[in-house]
């Protein structure tokens, strides 16, 4: 090769680099804004992440990402809207760790097949549960918390967003393993859980790290454990609830799903994009500071890790005994 020659073609490669992934693939691109439903309130970790990959999956695309938060029921209506769209890849879906848990908490509410009306795209990444408590509690320590609602049993309460929300299930994982009795206290949204919390009506809750981080960082909360099988690295003096309670492990995690019918081109085309976003240095970063990863999965891998969820959150809806009202 020439030595003109070899300007030119670094510029064709680094051109190529820029194109959006459709373009590379030569294959189904869209053609008009892609709407991403996130099926909770703003303000949630599905809406957080949901935003932090929606402005970069832009320029990928050749369109604008737009979120449309669609909350209540759970999730269910969000996702119902997700399922019941053209299959044309145009609607996606943000899903969580409650898409796992929701079809055997709302059996009779859920109108759409978990599992036959999706198709998985990516998994993005995932995050732990954290243990909080108001800072004017005398526990100090996972233990601590342990012994106080041991020694006077039902006493104690505990904030959620609701019946089937994850501070519900991870904080009822929590009692089964340690055998505690302490109050279930829903609301409706993560915020006015915390917000009870801060204000010391209630004294417990365990949300995803990710949305709690800034009031554990203002001193609004004190954080005791998380419930990661590792130690956090935002937080890594502080221990894990297994090293108290072992076997207790409760992670959110997010991804990205497609109504069933997508096609295999747009199912490349997106999982490409999404890939392309989160595997970067600047996106692990926002994610770490939260306090939680990026965890990237393909459609396929994806597609098993959510079944292999199903089946452990399910046991938990089970032996804890709970119902949707």
């Amino acid at each position: 090769m020439t030595a003109s020659l070899k300007p030119a073609l670094a510029g064709m490669i680094a051109a190529a680099l820029a194109l959006p992934v459709f373009a590379q693939a030569a294959e189904w691109a869209p053609t008009k804004p892609i709407r991403v439903i996130v099926p909770f309130p703003p303000g949630g970790s599905n809406d957080i992440v949901g935003r932090l990959v929606a402005s970069d999956l832009s320029p990928l695309l050749g369109q604008q990402v737009v979120i449309d938060n669609r909350g209540g029921a759970g999730g269910i209506i969000g996702s119902e809207i997700a399922a019941n769209a053209q299959p044309d890849g145009h609607t996606l879906l943000i899903a969580s760790v409650a898409f796992a848990y929701n079809p055997s908490i709302y059996k009779s509410q859920v109108r759409f097949n978990p599992e036959k009306s999706f198709t998985p795209i990516a998994l993005i990444g995932t995050g732990p549960s954290a243990l909080t408590v108001n800072p004017k509690m005398a526990a100090k320590t996972t233990k601590e918390l342990i012994d106080m609602a041991k020694a006077k049993p039902g006493t104690l309460n505990y904030a959620t967003a609701g019946i089937g929300s994850f501070q519900h299930l991870s904080t009822e994982m929590l009692k089964l393993l340690a055998k505690i009795n302490i109050v279930h206290i829903p609301f409706k949204g993560g915020g006015p859980a915390m917000a009870d919390v801060i204000a010391g009506n209630t004294q417990v809750t365990m949300g995803s790290l990710l949305q709690l981080v800034p009031h554990i960082q203002g001193n609004r909360l004190r954080l005791l454990a998380v419930g990661s099988a590792k130690r956090n690295g935002a937080f890594p003096n502080t221990p894990t609830v297994a090293e108290t309670v072992p076997g207790y492990e409760a992670n959110n995690w997010w991804g990205i799903l497609a109504p069933a019918g997508v096609t295999p081109e747009m199912v490349r085309v997106l999982e490409a994009a999404v890939a392309k976003v989160v595997n970067t240095p600047d996106m692990q970063k926002k994610f770490d500071t939260q306090g939680a990863e990026v965890l990237y999965m393909n459609s396929v891998t994806y597609g098993k890790f959510i079944k292999a969820e199903t089946t452990k959150w399910s046991k938990v809806v089970r032996d804890a005994g709970i119902k949707a009202e």
